[in-house]
């Protein structure tokens, strides 16, 4: 099994759509660890699992200095926002997102 692992930094801003007050709910913005894993039993064409600069094309320049409520479709949380990614991303099965320091949510497919 073949594994690549991309990691980007996103600036971008949001705010929360909560059932209870918080801060959150207000807009702020974040600097956004993203790290993105692919697999694959075997290589394509090119020798890869995927292109790493598919992933920024299809992540960095869709989410990077953006207001994430006018691009997601979604609730922007940080586990929206991880399995959002891993369905952008040919043959991704796992996808970090940190969105300060000790804040991480996961998501991987089964």
């Amino acid at each position: 099994m073949y594994i690549v692992k991309k990691t980007l930094e996103i600036s971008a801003s949001h705010h929360l759509n909560l059932s209870y007050e918080s801060k959150c709910s207000f807009l702020h913005g974040h600097n956004w660890i993203i790290s993105i894993s692919c697999r694959a039993e075997t290589l394509n064409q090119d020798g890869m699992v995927t292109d790493f600069s598919l992933i920024k094309k299809l992540i960095h320049e869709k989410l990077d200095h953006k207001n994430l409520n006018e691009v997601l479709p979604f609730n922007p949380t940080a586990e929206n926002i991880a399995r959002w990614v891993c369905d952008q991303i040919p043959f991704c099965f796992r996808v970090e997102v940190q969105e300060s320091e000790g804040n991480i949510a996961i998501y991987e497919k089964d």
